[in-house]
């Protein structure tokens, strides 16, 4: 046996994709024989193919990261079995939105892989994005507290999803080349009309990925500092603006004074996640659905209830492990522009688990913001597979010139 095909089988990745797929397989077919619907035979095997061409088809197609893969595949395959089991529609439709989002990650790879220039892509994706975010102050609609939604023949769209992909790409980009002004300019623009649009959940996560890509650009304490309190005063200020977030903090505080009405997803969360115990109530026996956000907001709840606490810090431990390995391309990255990316992308997906499972678990206040990968929602599934495919952009270029530096080493010409 070659070297290659030896490495090839000790690869994590490797046995990682088939446990990934038999679980699933499993999973879709113990609700197949539950419920008797063509739709989860369907699914059993959908799914697993899905995973396949998520993981080994992007790896025939160039160098990646097949563990990052495995465990992001893993985790969008959990929401989809999830939501099939409490609503059969919105898991058909979840299914479809996975199948969108491989796609646009492909995309999204050869994108960072092969662009040779973003000067004039990045002024392009700027405009864009502050169209983007005008659109839903202009002919939105009110949800929540929040108007940063609207609606296109039936389907809801969150620009902000879409637009965070390009805030890591030109933040990245202009902090590479120095432009730290426009740098600012360009994110508290963002930041500016997703407050008029009163999503601060959203607002919070830029805010903290910029923070980050700044100080990892200019490794200046002062502004890091001066981010910080400043973050911390622009929070003050939507607490006293807005009668929403003052009212998620009071809920957050004490969701048993109101178990009726207001606290009442906080209370039916925390008592689905105490009913889930250590093991769980089991796939399809779970209760989870009275609460109201069940497929989006309280996903996480959801899962620790039917599968366990000890499967929630499985999912946990997943999460991490993703973010290990971006943290590791970012160091690999071999110009600024590439490592500011990758540490964005994973700054975005840190943060945002963080947030959205610590107010599930009342650590924080709720914020509203999606968990990625998992919660329902065609805009936050493409959204979440665009910033891995991101991430796996950078980690082929690594590989290409680890390629490369291997080939001159060793004298010969790089192919």
């Amino acid at each position: 046996m070659s070297e290659s095909k030896k490495r090839l089988r000790r690869a994590p990745g490797r046995a990682m994709l088939l446990a990934v797929m038999a679980f699933f397989f499993l999973g879709f077919f113990l609700l197949a024989l539950k419920d008797g619907k063509w739709e989860s035979f369907l699914l059993s095997l959908v799914v697993p193919a899905i995973i396949f061409v998520g993981t080994a088809g992007i790896s025939r197609l160039f160098p990646s990261d097949r563990l990052l893969l495995s465990l992001t595949n893993f985790l969008c395959a959990l929401g989809v079995l999830v939501l099939y089991r409490l609503s059969p529609e919105r898991g058909m439709t979840q299914a479809v939105n996975y199948g969108v989002g491989v796609g646009c990650m492909i995309f999204c790879t050869f994108l960072v892989r092969y662009m040779p220039k973003w000067k004039g892509l990045s002024a392009l994706m700027m405009l864009g994005s502050m169209g983007l975010l005008v659109l839903p102050l202009l002919i939105g609609r009110e949800t929540n507290g929040a108007k940063n939604w609207f609606y296109v023949g039936g389907y809801s769209v969150q620009p902000s999803e879409v637009v965070k992909l390009a805030l890591l790409l030109c933040v990245s980009y202009l902090l590479s080349q120095r432009k730290v002004f426009w740098a600012l300019a360009f994110s508290g623009s963002c930041l500016f009309l997703l407050m008029l649009q009163k999503d601060l959940g959203t607002a919070l996560l830029y805010y903290g990925v910029v923070l980050i890509l700044l100080y990892a650009s200019t490794t200046s304490l002062p502004l890091l500092l001066g981010g910080v309190l400043g973050g911390g005063g622009a929070a003050f200020a939507g607490y006293r603006m807005f009668a929403h977030v003052r009212r998620r903090v009071a809920i957050w505080i004490n969701p048993w004074a109101d178990t009726d009405g207001a606290g009442y997803q906080i209370v039916q969360s925390l008592i689905a996640i105490v009913n889930g115990g250590f093991w769980g109530v089991g796939l399809g026996l779970g209760n989870a659905s009275v609460i109201p956000e069940y497929y989006n907001d309280f996903i996480f709840s959801v899962i620790l209830h039917e599968f366990g606490l000890l499967f929630g810090l499985i999912v946990l431990c997943m999460y991490l492990f993703i973010i290990i390995r971006g943290i590791m391309i970012a160091r690999r990255s071999r110009t600024v522009f590439h490592s500011l990316l990758a540490l964005g992308c994973t700054a975005l997906i840190a943060l945002q688990t963080f947030v959205i499972i610590g107010g599930n678990i009342k650590l924080i206040p709720l914020t509203g913001v999606t968990l990625p990968f998992i919660s329902y929602g065609g805009t936050s599934m493409v959204s979440s597979l665009c910033v891995i495919g991101l991430l796996q952009g950078v980690a082929s270029r690594n590989a290409a010139g680890v390629h490369e530096d291997r080939a001159l080493a060793q004298g010969g010409d790089v192919l």
